[in-house]
Order: C-alpha cells, then sequence, then structure tokens
C-alpha cells in the first residue's frame, strides 16, 4: 500500500467532502481512503458520488459504526466501518477504578477490541 495523501479532516463530514474534493479535481489517482471516523469517509463518499465515480470504484473505510455509517453499508457505498465498544470501554474502565481504588494493580493499557462492519454483518450493529 502506498499512501497518496495524507491530512487532517477534523471529524467533520463537510472536511472529508472538501479534502476528497480537492484530490480528485487534482486527478489523485485513489484507490481507497482510510478515514477515522464515519463523517469524513461519509464526506469521502459524497465527493466521489459528485464527481460520478461508481460508488466501488474507490473503496472508502471509516471508524464509529455511526447509524449514517450502517446506511452507507446497506447502499454499498461505504467498503467497512469498525465498531468501537462504548460500553466495553465504560466497563474496563470503571473495572480498573474499582481495582485501582482497592489498591490493586492495573495494566497500563486495556485493550477492548475493534469489531469490523461490512455489508455482510452491519445489520447486528444497528442496535448498538
Amino acid at each position: 500500500m502506498k499512501v497518496i495523501e495524507k491530512q487532517v479532516g477534523n471529524f467533520q463530514r463537510e472536511r472529508g467532502l472538501d479534502l476528497m474534493n480537492n484530490w480528485l479535481t487534482a486527478g489523485t489517482a485513489i484507490d481507497a481512503v482510510a478515514a477515522n471516523n464515519d463523517e469524513m469517509a461519509i464526506g469521502a463518499i459524497m465527493a466521489i458520488h459528485q464527481a460520478g465515480i461508481a460508488p466501488r470504484k474507490i473503496l472508502v473505510g471509516g471508524v464509529d459504526a455511526t447509524p449514517d455509517a450502517l446506511a452507507e453499508l446497506a447502499k454499498g457505498t461505504l467498503a467497512v466501518t469498525v465498531f468501537q465498544n462504548a460500553r466495553g470501554q465504560a466497563r474496563s474502565a470503571l473495572d480498573a477504578a474499582v481495582k485501582l481504588s482497592r489498591g490493586d494493580t492495573v495494566d497500563s493499557f486495556v485493550w477492548i477490541p475493534f469489531e469490523l462492519v461490512t455489508r455482510e454483518n452491519y445489520k447486528a450493529f444497528l442496535s448498538q
């Protein structure tokens, strides 16, 4: 994989749209977009659509598994997103806080696995 462009999108849909528009207008050859949240990914999808490029010609991935992202997965415009388990994160944070308050030792890093969400499994995340 070769990173062609890398810029800050401020986790905003509009910024993702603007960045992708700029890259496409400049003629940058892009095969895939990895956005650090779903809003920026959806902005990139909007720019791809506005440019008249087929939805699956440029693969777009996001993070958060938001309802809007799940809708894009259902349409086939978003390739993947990643579910970050907020309940699991909160539960682990509270468990760590309780252990620390008791004087127990706690790992400096508590891993909550991310879950890949695709068009094949997105329905399982609709109620998350």
